[in-house]
């Protein structure tokens, strides 16, 4: 498997945890849904908590991600809420 193949394996991967995640705390999904608000939420989050200088100190780089990517899919899918 090629690394840009690997890589976005991973991303999808992400998304679809920090999507369930999100789906956990505020409602509602189902795999589509969680694989979209978890890539979107993956970008969101690590803007937000890179503008706001938000360090999560954890050590485990893919944890931080699915963190950050949770994060973000949980103000991708309140925004979302809110807009419709």
């Amino acid at each position: 498997m090629k690394a840009d193949t690997r890589a976005l394996v991973v991303l999808a991967l992400i998304g679809i945890v920090a999507g369930w995640l999100a789906s956990i705390l505020v409602g509602g999904g189902g795999l589509i849904q969680y694989l979209v608000s978890g890539v979107v939420g993956a970008f969101v989050g690590g803007l937000l908590l890179n503008a706001l200088g938000v360090n999560l100190g954890i050590r485990n780089p893919l944890a931080s991600q699915v963190v950050t990517a949770t994060i973000g899919a949980i103000v991708v899918v309140l925004l979302a809420r809110l807009i419709a």
